[in-house]
């Protein structure tokens, strides 16, 4: 199977059995979305859910986020990984888009980077799924899924791995492409033990390919 037909095959078969994957982290608008994706670096979805409610009814908007100081704030994440760093982040970003986006979160990837916590992963989230740019946001999931099943190659950094999908997907299908990996990289092709008996990615995986000539 070459690259072209291995993507054909895998963006057909996700169309089909995917057509309205989304990300799961819950929010209303943009400042809610970027709240929680902050929040869900190198945490939990689930946990970043159970969370956010929290902080959204003492911080409803950027303006009142803003405002917030680190000891009012940092009791209501403190069950987040790193609420250290996260409780800085989220008041040094809410203060920027006052001061510099007039409180509008930016629809950009070169504004939303220079927002304190917000790298190239968490801007192609936020642009990707509020405004539907062709944008590939590579988490661990992401980075995982697209090296085992073949749709990278010799891909050794996020970046590489973003480069290399955009090249192959259809500019139209991006954004729904990245849901389409993180949600089969979390229930399906998890880290340590694939359920290859459930993927219907088999006839175009590299690894279970691998699987079958070794057994």
């Amino acid at each position: 199977m070459t690259q072209k037909e291995r993507y054909a095959f895998i963006l057909k078969y996700f169309e089909e059995h995917a057509p309205n994957a989304e990300t799961e982290l819950i929010y209303d608008n943009p400042y809610q979305l970027l709240v929680a994706v902050i929040l869900s670096a190198q945490c939990t979805d689930k946990r970043v859910n159970m969370t956010t409610p929290a902080i959204f009814a003492q911080y409803p908007d950027v303006y009142a986020l803003s405002k917030a100081t680190f000891d009012d704030l940092f009791p209501l994440i403190r069950s987040i990984s790193y609420p250290n760093n996260k409780t800085r982040h989220l008041i040094g970003m809410a203060e920027m888009v006052v001061a510099d986006f007039n409180g509008e979160i930016p629809a950009t990837v070169p504004e939303l980077i220079k927002l304190p916590g917000v790298g190239r992963k968490t801007a192609n989230v936020i642009t990707s799924v509020v405004h539907q740019q062709p944008n590939m946001a590579v988490d661990t999931h992401v980075f995982r899924v697209s090296a085992r099943i073949g749709l990278t190659v010799n891909a050794t950094t996020p970046l590489q791995t973003e480069l290399q999908l955009l090249k192959h997907i259809p500019k139209d299908k991006v954004h729904i492409a990245h849901h389409w990996l993180i949600l089969h990289g979390r229930y399906i092709c998890v880290a340590r033990s694939p359920k290859c008996g459930e993927c219907g990615l088999r006839p175009a995986c590299k690894y279970y390919a691998k699987l079958v000539k070794a057994s």
